[in-house]
């Protein structure tokens, strides 16, 4: 797993205070928006949509703020415009990154995303200069302590995923974005909690970094992660264990 995964559940796990939270269900409401925009509003017959919402419901969005959201996707009410953009560049020690938001004016969202680039010692690349070393999966992560190894392969394998592997104190589940409900309803259906459960671009390859490259890099993620158009932020950081015990 990048050290960016395994730093996105330390801070799962240590929770969101309130301004977090309402800047969190504010992105989430836009992903809904356009999720039911682009595939309709019924979430059996959109994935995308069922995927957004079940993200809204585990950061316990209100009902009623999910379907006011669903509504303005519709057009049954009014509401901004919201349309995905994906940057691209690059940060501390050369590592890649992919920056993906949903905006409702792209003029004003660039130049913040290569402000943050700059800021951060990196620079904006143009298209396709680092996407191609990530792939887009399905990915679950399950504390090791809370499952048995082989019975999660196997029910993780029967479900359609790619692989199950063990990384440090978690199992790490990947599998393809078609098989990524599939597997997520096996895992429900056996009482195994997830620590992440998430589509998401895994890297191919990744950069090793020290602490002090680690955490010129997370501060960097936290920058574009607080920014309201950005939606999710990949890099390919590994960030090793005892580095990351440093920077918390």
């Amino acid at each position: 797993m990048s050290g960016h995964s395994k730093w996105k559940t330390i801070k799962h796990k240590k929770g969101a205070n309130d301004a977090r939270r309402g800047k969190l269900w504010s992105k989430l409401a836009r992903n809904i928006i356009v999720a039911a925009k682009s595939g309709g509003g019924d979430p059996a017959m959109n994935l995308t949509l069922r995927y957004a919402i079940d993200k809204a419901k585990e950061a316990n969005m209100p009902n009623d703020t999910i379907d006011k959201a669903i509504k303005r996707g519709t057009g049954e009410l009014q509401g901004a415009e919201y349309v995905p953009a994906l940057y691209e560049g690059y940060g501390p020690g050369g590592v890649a990154v992919i920056v993906e938001a949903l905006t409702d004016n792209p003029n004003r969202t660039a130049p913040d995303v290569k402000k943050i680039f700059e800021r951060a010692g990196g620079n904006l690349g143009t298209a396709n200069c680092v996407s191609w070393n990530f792939a887009t999966k399905g990915l679950f992560t399950v504390a090791a302590a809370d499952a048995d190894e082989d019975t999660l392969m196997e029910i993780a394998l029967e479900a359609g995923a790619d692989d199950v592997v063990r990384q440090d104190d978690v199992f790490e589940i990947t599998c393809e974005v078609s098989a990524y409900d599939a597997v997520r309803k096996a895992l429900e259906e056996k009482s195994i909690k997830t620590q992440t459960a998430e589509i998401t671009k895994i890297p191919g390859t990744t950069i090793k970094v020290d602490a002090k490259t680690g955490e010129k890099v997370l501060r960097m993620i936290d920058a574009f992660e607080d920014n309201d158009d950005v939606q999710q932020v990949h890099s390919n950081v590994d960030i090793p264990e005892e580095v990351l015990a440093q920077l918390q």
